[in-house]
């Protein structure tokens, strides 16, 4: 997430109420999670485990529950809990606005394109031209959609991050910032869900489809032309490359890779990252030839135990 325009290491430690170290003028341009860092952004971190990763991450401002030696070029914003901190600027930056009709004033629509009765599009929304919108979607605020894209009756685009910190009174919700996009001549079927991501994109790749009810967690980036079947679950910050396909009720890790033209046969959990170019299966998810083997394997155990008895 970029704010509108730079502030001040002063400005925003005013915001959050929150001790500093470093100059007081040192620029910050955005705010962002660990995986899409930039310079001039703001990263939190709360867990000894990551502390060495957000201080040599690409942040330059490091929201941080301990004084530690402020790293040579950046700056550290002193916090007893910076997961409400983080929520305290994107609450600051991207509150909530209320709506005030079902499609928002402010929502840019392209030439020739068709929304369905009942359908709700938010603040700040972008619709390209020749897209299909079919009745009782909802588009979320700063949801930028491209030229040529359908999306099915009942889909909702937008919705939170599924990101929690356990607390003793209950779940506390990290705070969502971040927008959906999707590009040229992606199809969305009906009542698909798509998180935004919590300050960056939820991104679905020009010419992508997708079947009915699948889920794509915050942050996670779909390439070009990928086929993704019905009832399929993607967790968040998962990058999932071009031409991949996912068959029906696939379900992945949060924060795995699936590389270029990759098969996900159905049922498959994806618990960790596998290369491009080839067809896996199973779960855990092995390459589909071996699995298929094992589970032949297996048939034959019985048979084996009999001979063993004998």
């Amino acid at each position: 997430m970029k704010f509108p325009k730079s502030y001040t290491l002063q400005e925003i430690s005013q915001i959050i109420q929150s001790e500093y170290r470093g100059e007081a003028n040192f620029s910050i341009t955005g705010m962002n999670e660990i995986h899409v860092v930039e310079k001039g952004d703001i990263v939190f971190v709360d867990h000894p485990k990551y502390y060495d990763k957000a201080l040599n991450s690409k942040a330059t401002t490091i929201l941080i529950n301990k004084e530690v030696a402020c790293p040579e070029g950046k700056a550290l914003l002193i916090s007893d809990d910076p997961f409400r901190d983080f929520n305290k600027l994107t609450n600051y930056f991207k509150p909530f606005v209320p709506a005030s009709s079902a499609i928002s004033e402010s929502a840019k629509i392209g030439k020739g394109t068709i929304i369905q009765p009942n359908t709700f599009i938010g603040n700040n929304v972008s619709i390209g031209e020749n897209c299909v919108v079919h009745s009782n979607v909802a588009i979320y605020d700063n949801c930028v959609i491209g030229n040529n894209v359908t999306i099915h009756a009942g889909s909702v685009l937008g919705a939170d991050a599924f990101y929690y910190k356990n607390r003793p009174e209950g779940f506390d919700k990290l705070r969502s910032g971040g927008r959906v996009v999707l590009e040229d001549n992606v199809d969305i079927g009906a009542l698909c869900t798509i998180d935004k991501g919590v300050t960056g994109d939820t991104t679905i790749g020009k010419g992508t489809k997708l079947d009915n009810q699948v889920h794509v967690g915050h942050d996670t980036v779909i390439g070009k032309k990928c086929l993704i079947a019905s009832q399929t679950g993607i967790a968040g910050c998962v990058i999932i490359e071009d031409e991949v396909t996912l068959w029906g009720q696939v379900g992945t890790n949060s924060g795995i890779t699936i590389g270029k033209k990759a098969v996900i046969m159905g049922q498959t959990g994806v618990t960790k990252s596998v290369p491009g170019g080839k067809s896996y299966f199973g779960t855990p998810i092995e390459e589909s030839r071996e699995k298929l083997k094992q589970l032949a394997y297996i048939k034959k155990i019985p048979e084996i135990i009999k001979k063993v008895e004998k």
